[in-house]
Formats: structure tokens, C-alpha cells, sequence
């Protein structure tokens, strides 16, 4: 038995619309890939840079604990700030405030490979917040500065993603 042809259109045109929703699908609901520089360092719960204000350490002057009730979500992460003030500031412009290289340390970056960091340890540089493992390294990483930027933001790249 032949089938009409108007059927077998019909039917070649759905299936084409089902695979076209399928491949639709997979796109809306696969996560988007992460380019160098997302890369966000965060707590298991998805807080960033263990919960430190940072914008306070550009108006403050120091790291300061951040609280649950002043938070943005960003790149993938909570941040969470001392002030509705802090909060917005790195609203208007979170590039400015958020650390490099995702909040894992610089050093670390620069060597090729993440580390967490300290809250303590950190770094203002040119307007940029770096963030160290530890005081000692950062100990290290301050006997040449800038040597380790220029490495950490090629190797960056490679290890945003890892």
C-alpha cells in the first residue's frame, strides 16, 4: 500500500519540528559554557569569595564580612556586602569591585593553577582587587607584583574553566 504523498510530508515536516524543538531544548536548558573570567570562587553554597564585602575593601579599606540580607547574584555566584550601599555600588559596576581572576588567588593564578584565598590577604593594584591564599603568599606575591599579573592573565585562560 502507497501513502499519500501530502502524509508523508506531513509527517517528514513533524519530525523535523521535533528534532528542531529537541535541539531548542538542549540549548535553553544545557548550562551556558563559561568563558575566562567566569570562573567565580565560591562556597559550596554558591557564596562568593567566602562571603566578604567587595566593595569594601576599595571604601573600607579591609575585608569586611558580608551579610545575607545585602546580596546580588552574579556571574553564577551570591555576593554578599555589609551595606545596601556596598551592594549597589558593585551593582552599577561589578567589574570594578569583584576580584580578579574569580577571587582565587592571584598567586596561585600566576603559578598555573586555582587556590582559595584569605580574605585577609589581599591587594589593590591599579584598581584591581587581588586576592592571595594566605598572608605569607602574599608576602611572596608583593616582591613582584606586577610579574605575577602579567603571568596570572596568561594562564587565566587556560584554568578559568578548570
Amino acid at each position: 500500500m502507497r501513502v499519500p504523498l501530502s502524509i508523508r510530508v506531513g509527517f517528514a515536516a513533524l519530525t523535523f519540528g521535533f528534532l528542531i524543538l529537541g535541539l531548542l531544548l538542549v540549548r535553553i536548558l544545557a548550562p551556558a559554557p563559561m568563558v575566562a573570567g567566569e570562573a567565580v570562587n565560591r562556597t559550596p553554597s554558591g557564596i562568593a569569595i567566602k562571603g566578604y564585602d567587595p566593595v569594601a575593601y576599595f571604601t573600607e579599606g579591609k575585608p569586611v564580612k558580608g551579610e545575607t540580607r545585602f546580596q546580588h547574584k552574579w556571574m553564577g555566584a551570591t555576593w554578599q556586602f555589609s551595606s545596601a550601599a556596598s551592594r549597589d555600588l558593585f551593582v552599577a559596576n561589578p567589574k570594578k569591585y569583584a576580584p580578579q581572576y574569580g577571587g582565587y588567588c592571584a598567586y596561585g593564578v600566576s603559578e598555573g593553577h586555582k587556590a582559595p584565598n584569605d580574605p585577609d590577604a589581599w591587594t589593590i593594584v591599579e584598581g584591581k582587587l587581588y586576592l592571595n591564599y594566605d598572608l605569607g603568599v602574599r608576602g611572596t606575591w608583593r616582591k613582584d607584583i606586577l610579574g605575577h599579573i602579567s603571568r596570572a592573565d596568561m594562564n587565566w585562560p587556560k584554568i578559568a574553566n578548570d
